[in-house]
């Protein structure tokens, strides 16, 4: 066999095993999705309820999420909107499009979120009266590292929080990466978030002293994370204030939504 012949035979066996390679990979990744899919809508569901406290272990996911109601809102006008679906629309995509999003200025993007999203799809859980129990509101913004994703919840009156967890974030572990630890987000419920009508809550450097003026709108900081801390509370400010929910909230006690 001459050794043209040799390299001809190995390049088909190689180029026969990359195109076998190939169709095994596209098939398990076809195969796969709608597994990588309920998964990654599990765990948002989980992340919802965990925000609100209204995650119990010792039940399905499925059956607590059917409490809650996915409702979109139009943040141009803080109402309810049927304008996009609930189920399909991603706010991560729609902020980066120019046709479903505005542009922030400097002074308006504290939380440095770029472009804010024309529609924002938020979660309704009511009591068995009917009445609004909780409402749990999509937040991000920067961090020290990146973008911190999560949720804030809210009481029925629109004003007192209910809890907050990140989904996804890039901070350090030990420092910023405090955000996950239950203990500082156990500070969180209970906090009173507008005061006569103006937004007050805010995550202060240091400890907090419960008997202070204005303690029921502080948060602890994160020790050693000064730019976290300062970044959550950016995040929080700008979404629950008038470019982020302020409207919607403020529509939802008036019964206008």
């Amino acid at each position: 066999m001459s050794s043209n012949d040799s390299i001809k035979k190995t390049l088909i066996v190689a180029f026969s095993l990359c195109i076998v390679c190939s169709v095994i990979v596209s098939t398990a990744a076809v195969m796969l999705k709608p597994a990588q899919q309920a998964n990654q809508s599990l765990d948002r569901k989980r992340n919802i309820l965990a925000a609100a406290g209204m995650l119990d272990e010792n039940i399905s996911i499925d059956e607590q999420f059917a409490k809650m109601t996915p409702r979109v809102v139009d943040l141009r006008t803080g109402k309810f909107s049927d304008a996009v679906d609930a189920e399909g629309y991603n706010e991560r995509k729609a902020a980066k499009d120019p046709a479903q999003s505005d542009a922030l200025s400097s002074s308006e993007d504290i939380a440095k979120v770029f472009r804010r999203e024309h529609y924002a799809v938020v979660y309704v859980a009511n009591d068995t009266q009917g009445e609004v129990d909780k409402i749990i509101l999509p937040i991000r913004g920067y961090g020290l590292w990146g973008t911190l994703y999560g949720f804030i919840a809210l009481e029925g009156d629109a004003s007192t929080v209910a809890g907050i967890g990140f989904y996804e974030h890039k901070e350090t572990p030990g420092l910023g990466g405090e955000v996950d630890n239950p203990r500082w987000k156990g500070l969180w419920p209970g906090k009173q978030v507008y005061k006569d009508g103006e937004l007050e809550i805010a995550v202060v450097k240091g400890t907090v002293d419960p008997s202070a003026a204005g303690a029921d709108y502080q948060v602890d900081g994160m020790a050693g994370a000064t730019l976290t801390t300062r970044g959550v509370s950016n995040l929080v400010q700008f979404w629950l204030g008038d470019n982020g929910f302020a409207p919607f909230l403020n529509n939802l006690k008036s019964g206008e939504a």
